[in-house]
């Protein structure tokens, strides 16, 4: 028996490795529509083996446009989703592009939903994690706004309004 389940661990591990993937932390955030918007779908959150984070949006019911997009402090959506508080900056800092140093952990690039008023877009971020720490997005809410971020204006890049709110929920893990 005990050599039946050393031979059935062995051959889990094995087929584990000949198909080449790892388990990597995932989480998710259900978009919802707020301020009278019709916005809906999913933010989903994939940790990367080099410690990036690929994020990747699927939206549909968005004015067409270029629309800011933010992680928020606080895990809420109400109030139209001022609940969620201003951008999640955990290391204090100013308000930036993505690519800027220093920026806010929550700073992402701008969203272009397309006339048909769908966004499907995927970008890859250091700036936050999927597992458990300080830089974790999980438990926090993610904001679509009405205009374009400035990425200049502090502390919230003048992208207007709060559209669709998702808070953001760990979903286990899965493949790389």
């Amino acid at each position: 028996m005990k050599n039946l389940a050393m031979l059935s661990l062995l051959a889990l591990i094995t087929g584990a490795c000949a198909h080449g993937r790892s388990s990597t932390p995932i989480a998710t955030a259900m978009m919802q529509p707020i301020s009278g918007s019709s916005v809906n779908g999913t933010v989903r959150f994939r940790a990367l083996g080099d410690g990036s984070v690929q994020v990747k949006v699927d939206l549909t019911g968005v004015p067409p446009g270029v629309h800011g997009f933010h992680v928020h402090d606080k895990g809420a959506c109400g109030d139209n989703g001022m609940a969620a508080g201003g951008h999640f900056n955990p290391m204090n800092t100013d308000h930036g592009t993505p690519e800027a140093t220093p920026h806010h952990a929550g700073d992402f690039s701008n969203l272009l939903a397309s006339s048909s008023g769908e966004i499907h877009q995927q970008f890859v971020t250091r700036s936050i994690t999927v597992s458990p720490g300080t830089m974790s997005v999980v438990g926090h809410a993610v904001i679509l706004h009405t205009n374009p971020d400035d990425l200049l204006t502090q502390p919230t890049g003048n992208a207007g309004g709060r559209i669709a709110c998702g808070v953001v929920e760990a979903a286990g893990r899965g493949p790389m």
